[in-house]
């Protein structure tokens, strides 16, 4: 099987070339910058995608490059919006197109929602990050392959992605839940992810949106609270509100003191069996590892 990914170099599109690869398939990886055997320009995408059986679009800018100006809000949304409807074009311009395209989304698309229990079948939020998600996806849903919308929650991984980050206040004795605690954080381990991407994959009933979450959701400060155990340390620092926005701005509320209680309805009617769903073990086993 030929497969092309786009930002097949950060976080989550490493996973997955790494994954595809150790099953014998055929990756190719859109770059800005070529390096290594299997970087292909982005500058020659037509040729890339044509023949491939699966198109994995997960490139755009980071979210915390920086504080969200009007530049850097209209760079988050451009560059994903962008690329997106290049990887489209260049589907339907093919002479052998591929037969599914995989896109990035986010469970931000739900907007802040409280506790209200949220699987793909609910509607969107209006904020920027629930704008740009719909975007995103919009412009992924033009071509006339089978489109899957990856919608993704918190990824766990021990070095790289949110974790590391979210990890180091806990090691310095200064952990605990941001902001009220009350926000939900819909979580998935990093092999649970990759394995429900690789389902979609063989699965040509699945399309549209699919949420990339465990089933069990947790709030803020039950994370916090998981990941002190996990690590042997207090969560009794809780990182104010105002504080996150003075240093963080817009930023703050959009990805940090609002949350989604997210289940992967779908992935479960259809017989996803996922392996990591207890966020304490989960937990316990990735900080654990060396």
């Amino acid at each position: 099987m030929k497969v092309v990914i786009g930002g097949g170099s950060g976080f989550l599109g490493s996973l997955l070339v790494d994954a595809f690869r150790a099953d014998r398939h055929e990756v190719l990886v859109l770059s800005r910058r070529p390096r290594q055997s299997g970087d292909v320009a982005w500058e020659q995408v037509a040729t890339a995608v044509d023949g491939a059986d699966v198109v994995v679009n997960l490139a755009g800018d980071p979210l915390d490059a920086g504080r969200w100006t009007a530049a850097r809000k209209r760079s988050i949304l451009d560059s994903r919006v962008r690329t997106t409807t290049t990887i489209v074009e260049a589907i339907d311009r093919s002479t052998r197109p591929a037969r599914v395209l995989l896109s990035a989304s986010a469970v931000g698309i739900y907007g802040d929602r409280g506790s209200e229990t949220l699987t793909e079948a609910s509607s969107t939020g209006t904020d920027f990050l629930a704008q740009v998600c719909v975007a995103w996806e919009a412009a992924a849903r033009t071509t006339a392959a089978r489109v899957v919308l990856l919608r993704t929650g918190l990824v766990l991984n021990r070095s790289r992605g949110a974790l590391p980050r979210m990890a180091l206040p806990f090691r310095l004795f200064a952990g605990g839940p941001l902001g009220s605690g009350d926000q939900f954080v819909s979580w998935i381990h990093h092999e649970d992810w990759v394995r429900l991407v690789q389902w979609t994959v063989t699965r040509a009933d699945i399309s549209g949106p699919v949420n990339l979450t465990s089933p069990t959701p947790v709030t803020n400060r039950e994370f916090a609270r998981a990941l002190g155990r996990a690590l042997r340390r207090p969560s009794i620092m809780p990182a104010p509100a105002f504080a996150l926005r003075i240093v963080l701005g817009e930023m703050a509320n959009a990805m940090v003191l609002s949350g989604q209680r997210v289940l992967p309805d779908k992935a479960q009617r259809n017989g996803f069996e996922f392996r990591f769903t207890d966020l304490e073990s989960t937990l316990r086993a990735i900080t654990s590892r060396t």
